[in-house]
């Protein structure tokens, strides 16, 4: 096994996959729940507002998915004395079917390398993009004539912007844009203050101010870095599609309320389109968002906002949660094929004790008459009485799946043999002391049982088993630190 198969071996891979898939649902509930909101609202500043929550609250239930699911979150459980018991590599029916029956415990895993993957490419993408930005402050840049500095102070005034501000020219943009949050600059593509209206360039002046004084240049940065984190949600994407949307219409509001003239800033937006090819991210411009929409709305403020849009996109992001929840099940067993009774007989009532070399010797049998024999033989060698009829370790060994299954059953179906708690009582077989915290402890929120051994064979001296219900389903799972 390589470094790379190790690493999604760990639990740290598992939390990180379960997370993801978690998100999917968590991220199209509160982007329905947004879509359905938008369609009440009119005010730009609202769903703005209503937006960015959503986004914090997709980002939240991440954070908190992941400390909730995260190994190391049983708070100080690791300093139990554990013991060093053989490392719980056995096959069950699950394993047997092949890939298809797999499960999706087994894929989730492996999500984990792939989103890192993408998070870095997607971060340096960005950092790219923040460098050839910064790069425009300093090159191929003038400054401004002295009477637009003046009007650009004096409409800084106006809107309270009590922060130096600099205005400058550049032959390497095509769009106003701002750049920076603590030393704000404004460029303006070179000619276009000599080649528009005296009145347009001041309400395209405003708008830049607008963004400036709603910090918008931090939040964006801010929404870059979530959307680079949680790159594979389409949730996350249309969030971020109508902050920049009613970001935008939030400035033109300020444009409107202090010039009072939309249709000569409607001219102004349309001739600013005619000469842009592009738009650098990382800043923020005037032509963001869906220009055409943005005219529309500033020529004809009273027309109701178009309902089918997030309506569509609410059923789209619905759609989305489904298909995330669907993913939990398990793939349905295919029916009439069912397992031969020597089968069950390997991959359940024998797989945890069963060596590799008979389980090989056994899957090369050919017959059922030869396995049967085979079962005999199996059991014959574990009899610590053969002379007797009753065989005391057959017996014992299915007392102890039948008292599993009946005690260690989780409330999703599990059988009980199959659990943590089921696995070690039926090797090892009953505690002499268990010590049940339900509700957890004080050092963890977490269920937990803490099993006594007084002595197990091979193994050593009194040792303790912890064993904790991360999930809060009845499924004990073993501490990491208990197998080796």
């Amino acid at each position: 096994m390589n470094l790379f198969e190790t690493w999604v071996a760990t639990p740290l891979a598992g939390t990180v996959g379960w997370t993801l898939l978690h998100s999917l649902w968590e991220g199209a509930i509160i982007s329905a729940a947004l879509a359905a909101a938008l369609m009440a609202m009119r005010s730009p500043r609202a769903r703005y507002a209503l937006a960015c929550l959503a986004m914090l609250a997709v980002l939240g239930g991440f954070t908190l998915t992941f400390v909730r699911m995260a190994p190391g979150g049983f708070d100080g459980l690791a300093t139990v004395r554990t013991p060093a018991f053989p490392a719980w590599n056995v096959r069950t029916e699950m394993d047997a079917a092949g890939p298809s029956g797999a499960g999706l415990a087994a894929v989730v895993p492996w999500l984990a390398p792939f989103w890192m993957a993408g998070v870095c490419i997607f971060y340096l993408r960005h950092v790219a993009g923040w460098i050839s930005v910064c790069r425009l402050r300093r090159r191929g840049v003038c400054c401004a004539s002295g009477q637009w500095q003046k009007q650009l102070a004096r409409l800084s005034a106006q809107l309270r912007l009590s922060r130096p501000i600099r205005l400058l020219e550049s032959c390497l943009v095509d769009t106003p844009m701002v750049l920076g949050h603590f030393r704000p600059v404004i460029l303006m593509p070179i000619g276009l203050l000599a080649g528009l209206p005296a009145g347009q360039i001041e309400a395209i002046l405003l708008h830049e101010l607008a963004h400036i004084r709603r910090y918008d240049y931090l939040v964006n940065a801010l929404q870059r870095s979530v959307e680079g984190l949680l790159f594979y949600h389409p949730a996350v994407w249309w969030i971020s599609r109508v902050i920049r949307a009613e970001r935008e219409n939030c400035c033109d509001d300020v444009v409107v309320a202090m010039s009072g003239n939309a249709h000569e800033y409607a001219v102004a937006l349309a001739a600013l389109e005619q000469n842009r090819c592009s738009v650098r991210e990382p800043a923020v411009a005037v032509t963001g968002g869906n220009l055409v929409k943005r005219i529309h709305r500033l020529l004809y403020p009273n027309r109701p906002n178009g309902a089918w849009t997030p309506l569509f996109s609410a059923v789209v992001l619905i759609a989305t949660a489904a298909v995330a929840l669907a993913a939990w099940q398990s793939p349905p067993q295919t029916e009439g094929a069912k397992p031969s009774p020597y089968i069950l007989w390997l991959n359940q009532d024998v797989v945890y004790i069963i060596a590799d070399e008979e389980r090989a010797a056994f899957l090369k049998l050919t017959t059922d008459q030869e396995r049967q024999k085979f079962i005999e033989q199996f059991w014959l060698r574990r009899d610590p009485t053969p002379k007797t009829v009753e065989n005391e370790f057959k017996e014992e060994h299915y007392r102890r799946i039948a008292y599993a299954n009946q005690r260690f059953q989780t409330t999703s179906g599990r059988p009980g043999w199959r659990t943590d708690r089921g696995h070690m009582y039926i090797v090892y077989g009953p505690p002499d002391e268990i010590e049940s915290h339900p509700s957890g402890g004080a050092r963890t929120s977490y269920p937990f049982e803490v099993w006594r051994y007084w002595h197990v064979e091979g193994i050593g001296e009194n040792l303790f088993v912890t064993f904790i219900d991360r999930m809060r389903s009845g499924d004990y799972r073993l501490a990491p630190g208990n197998a080796r």
